[in-house]
């Protein structure tokens, strides 16, 4: 039996994922708390003790476990300060889901797809790189048909497929504009491959759904479809193994299979959304995720 466990959610508090998490927490008879992400504070008080405080005065390191909801986009210093926040809190000992360690390797896609290459975790084959020519030269060496893709973001925003070189030019001119980092992916054919997504909970398979989709981009939140699908043992070694990569106790794989049977891992999210998911798994997510945080605390 699981003791009573102090719990914040960290997040937007009224979001499905957050009522969710809060309404399996109190069920169980732990003490919750949801933390709006731009509501933190960190401080070095006259005793010279460092604390991260919550609304109205929470002292956060008093926590058992904090389940990360939800960063939102914001300045580079604001991104900055928030993962501080969780360094600090892990540091005292407040278990986080995901560590800042692993949120910090997945919201990168550089950083996550090196890890996951290292760790032998196929991905396809992308360049990164700062100077219009050396992006324009990937361009050819990838094959002339790539997605450019924004090194932080989700839900397939600010990503662009270009198969032509007149746009490649376009676009990338565009983007040196604005500074930016050019990440450059060879595209994953997209006649006759199937993309999955997969809910790895605790190193094990919580759900998978297939996203169907008349564009080449398959994100829910852009009209894809879901639906359930059964997956092979090698796509779910595949998927288990890219979590483990990262070090995820909670992700969200993005699997893409080839027409020739291939799988690759396009994206580890370390702050995975289940909502879709949930519509077509017979099992409750949400106490799948409660019940391993809650054995890693008791662990």
């Amino acid at each position: 039996m699981t003791g009573r466990l102090r719990v914040a959610v960290l997040g937007a508090s009224g979001s499905w994922h957050s009522r969710g998490l809060i309404s399996a927490l109190e069920a169980r008879g732990h003490e919750s708390l949801a933390i709006p992400a731009r509501r933190l504070r960190s401080i070095v008080d006259s005793g010279g003790v460092a604390r991260v405080i919550g609304p109205d005065g929470a002292v956060l390191d008093s926590l058992d476990l904090l389940i990360v909801r939800g960063l939102p986009r914001g300045s580079l210093e604001q991104v900055i300060f928030r993962m501080d926040a969780l360094h600090v809190l892990a540091e005292q000992g407040v278990r986080c889901v995901n560590s800042p360690r692993a949120i910090e390797r997945t919201i990168d896609k550089s950083w996550a797809g090196a890890v996951l290459s290292l760790a032998g975790v196929p991905t396809p084959p992308t360049v990164v790189c700062e100077r219009y020519d050396d992006a324009m030269q990937a361009f050819d060496e990838l094959g002339g048909d790539v997605v450019v893709k924004p090194l932080f973001g989700a839900m397939g925003s600010g990503i662009v497929r270009v198969e032509d070189r007149d746009v490649a030019h376009r676009v990338f001119r565009a983007l040196e504009l604005e500074r930016t980092v050019y990440y450059v992916q060879r595209t994953v054919a997209p006649a006759g491959r199937r993309d999955l997504r997969v809910l790895v909970v605790g190193g094990e398979i919580a759900g998978a759904m297939e996203r169907t989709t008349d564009s080449w981009r398959a994100n829910i939140a852009r009209g894809a479809r879901p639906r359930p699908v059964t997956l092979g043992e090698d796509e779910q070694g595949l998927a288990v193994a890219a979590a483990a990569a990262v070090e995820a106790d909670v992700a969200g794989i993005d699997l893409l299979i080839r027409p020739d049977g291939d799988a690759v891992v396009i994206e580890v999210n370390g702050i995975p959304g289940w909502q879709a998911l949930q519509s077509v798994c017979s099992d409750d997510l949400t106490e799948r995720v409660v019940g391993a945080c809650e054995a890693l605390v008791t662990a």
